[in-house]
């Protein structure tokens, strides 16, 4: 299936092209068929991150008879951020369709300049309810002749209370118009909606009605309650890489723990509904730009956020509502990418996460909070791993080198490892040195299936890390080291946890009571050709790196 076989003009086909669409998404290939050639109304059910937008905003810009100096088609959704979203991706689609007015209006922004951008007639207009229904009281935006409405995020505008805006708007659009809605859960107000508003309706479901993401995944630890932000910031440092989100219950606890964060050294913000909209624009732009790499946020502040790889959603505090953690869930592993959403909760709180996962259909794993080595070990070696990819600047850099290399002539190569380690490494290691254990309870009896893939840390006690002298540079890849490790020591996949593949080196996980037999019969072993030598990575010594690093530089 291609976007070619759903007879859109040549002008959307070649705009696609130029967007590096390849692929519709399913969203997509349901959808759009079903939008453009039937005559019902349409109901999409689906995670946010699949491509909705292009779901609706592709018919669209088909259906629409740019020719007409009027508004046809209507966008409702729940956010500023979203609403600039969806129009600046229906300009695209509509790039080569010279004729084509799109108008963006929502609060927070000069009412005279989208005025002034309405005037003079508008095809397709995409808002939040509360300015829409400000320009319609003001008869600057007329829906008499609206044929399209869509309704985007259903679910989020009318947690966000926009019932009777909404209500309001569609009052004022023709009774023959079509309307399509997408959203990511069905509660009853978004079903309420439809029973009023739409005429038997198609419904198409992507995976499972009101679940989260199956490329998500969903996990969470038992701490004491003095003990919630110390967990978090475990977690942050367990992951050099995290690009994350973390979901807190109120105004005030978001600004807290974002100071807290901030003075603790970290690269975070908070996001909610006490700064302005130039603070808040500001704060979106400089996280888009992943010049903050962990943004604090409440519920509403995050409404309608696309941002592109988030690695992590972290529930410093649980929601009340399934709808609302779904939400939150999804706004990692977009785009079909994989991603984790992180609960932290005390004991008091298991009840409402098995509340959450009876509602939601999701199934949550219980992991322990890394323990303070963990923690180093892992800084460590993503140092080491960036340390070996820079790309280093010749021209720019070489004029400075040769009193560095005097400075530093006395030192031998290991004492030269171990500064710049001690240099870059030593915060780590002074604040995780007597790091106590501030796991809480064990998972709950009904915590899941019985047979589960291992995953990250999961029991760590029973659980050993092996080290590898091979990785990107010699084409390892994931699921090579899984199936020579099944075929060699005769074990199954469930016994196998993380595998990790850095530049020059690998780890993997493997279940204790099996350790030993992996260690003898991967003696010798090649992967794909190529041999590997293994051992146990607690007691790798810092030299061995540096063996694998010589080796792969002769072999070049």
């Amino acid at each position: 299936m291609s976007f070619e076989n759903f007879d859109l003009y040549p002008e959307l086909i070649q705009a696609i092209n130029d967007l590096g669409f390849v692929d519709p998404t399913p969203i997509q290939i349901e959808a759009i068929p079903e939008i453009m050639s039937g005559d019902k109304d349409f109901i999409g059910l689906a995670q946010t991150g699949t491509g909705k937008t292009a779901a609706f905003g592709l018919p669209m810009a088909q259906l629409v008879n740019f020719d007409l100096n009027r508004t046809q088609g209507l966008v409702l959704c729940p956010t500023r951020e979203l609403c600039m979203q969806i129009t600046n991706d229906i300009n695209s689609f509509c790039k080569y369709l010279p004729k084509a007015k799109i108008v963006a209006v929502y609060g927070g922004a000069s009412i005279e300049n989208q005025r002034r951008s309405i005037k003079g007639g508008v095809h397709i207009i995409v808002a939040t309810p509360g300015r829409l229904l400000d320009f319609i009281r003001r008869k600057v935006i007329d829906l008499s002749k609206v044929s399209y409405v869509v309704l985007d995020e259903a679910d989020e505008m009318l947690n966000m209370g926009f019932q009777e805006d909404i209500n309001a708007i569609l009052d004022q659009t023709p009774t023959h118009k079509r309307i399509w809605l997408f959203s990511a859960t069905m509660p009853k107000e978004v079903s309420g909606i439809a029973k009023k508003y739409m005429h038997t309706p198609k419904e198409v479901i992507i995976g499972r009605k009101n679940s989260g993401a199956e490329n998500i995944k969903h996990i969470y630890f038992v701490v004491k309650e003095k003990n919630r932000y110390p967990a978090l910031k475990r977690i942050i440092d367990f992951h050099p890489d995290i690009y994350g989100l973390v979901f807190c219950r109120t105004r005030k606890e978001t600004q807290e723990i974002a100071e807290k964060l901030i003075q603790d050294g970290y690269n975070a913000e908070s996001l909610h509904g006490d700064l302005s909209q130039q603070v808040r624009d500001q704060v979106m732009r400089r996280y888009r730009e992943k010049a903050i790499q962990v943004l604090i946020a409440t519920d509403v502040a995050a409404r309608g956020i696309d941002v592109q790889d988030i690695s992590h959603v972290i529930n410093y505090k649980l929601p009340d509502e399934a709808d609302n953690y779904t939400h939150r869930s999804g706004r990692t592993g977009r785009a079909g990418k994989s991603g984790m959403s992180v609960s932290i909760i005390n004991t008091k709180e298991t009840g409402k996460l098995r509340s959450i996962e009876n509602k939601s259909g999701i199934q949550f794993t219980y992991m322990k909070v890394p323990a303070g080595r963990e923690v180093c070990e892992n800084q460590l070696y993503s140092m080491i791993n960036k340390l070996v990819t820079v790309e280093v600047n010749h021209d720019e850099i070489d004029k400075f080198l040769n009193p560095v290399y005097q400075t530093l002539s006395d030192l031998t190569r290991e004492d030269l490892i171990q500064k710049f380690i001690s240099l870059e490494f030593n915060r780590f290691l002074t604040y995780y040195k007597d790091a106590a254990d501030i796991n809480e309870s064990g998972p709950r009896k009904d915590a899941g299936p019985k047979k589960e893939l291992m995953d990250d840390r999961k029991h760590p006690q029973s659980v050993r890390r092996f080290f590898m002298n091979a990785g990107q540079m010699d084409n390892i890849e994931i699921g090579a080291v899984i199936r020579t490790v099944c075929e060699k020591a005769g074990i199954r996949r469930t016994k196998i946890g993380k595998v990790e593949i850095l530049r020059e080196f690998s780890f993997f996980e493997i279940e204790a009571g099996v350790a030993e037999k992996v260690l003898q019969t991967m003696k010798g072993a090649k992967i794909d050709g190529r041999s590997v030598t293994i051992q146990y990575a607690e007691k790798k010594p810092l030299n061995q790196k540096k063996k694998s690093v010589k080796r792969i530089k002769r072999q070049r």
